[in-house]
């Protein structure tokens, strides 16, 4: 995120070298004091990226601290293509709190969904019907495999 000049090359570069639609992941910035990422999402647009998720951190932050969804809310105002927004979504009211803040097209949900892959579809059973789905029963969220 330092070199815009080599992201656009890097990004140009793989859209050119493959036929399926790309996607990018990137932060908002490099760290707090330069933060980028509305550039890096114009920048990506421009070289044929499809479709871009942002994580409302910069990269010296790491997973320090609270995502700030600000940034990528002025990414997707900036830009056309689809924007998904991740970053601290770890419940289905964090997802639909998320999208109302930056109007993003969707979410990414990393970390939460380590030991709770059923959060996607909580999530989308908020989203679509404003209502939270029961607690998943422990027998049905444990896979158990028989030896062989």
């Amino acid at each position: 995120m330092q070199d815009e000049a080599l992201v656009a090359r890097i990004l140009q570069a793989v859209v050119r070298a493959v036929a399926a639609p790309v996607m990018l992941k990137t932060r908002t910035g490099w760290d707090r004091n330069n933060k980028n990422g509305v550039r890096i999402a114009a920048i990506a647009e421009d070289c044929g990226i499809q479709a871009l998720s942002v994580h409302g951190r910069t990269r010296a932050d790491m997973y320090q601290g609270d995502a700030e969804h600000d940034t990528v809310a002025a990414i997707k105002a900036k830009i056309g293509i689809p924007v998904f927004a991740n970053g601290d979504i770890g419940s289905p009211a964090e997802a639909r709190d998320v999208l109302a803040r930056t109007g993003c097209d969707g979410v990414m949900i990393g970390r939460a969904a380590q030991g709770r892959p059923w959060i996607f579809d909580e999530v989308n059973f908020f989203l679509s019907t404003g209502e939270f789905r029961g607690v998943l029963a422990l027998e049905k969220s444990v896979i158990l495999c028989a030896p062989t």
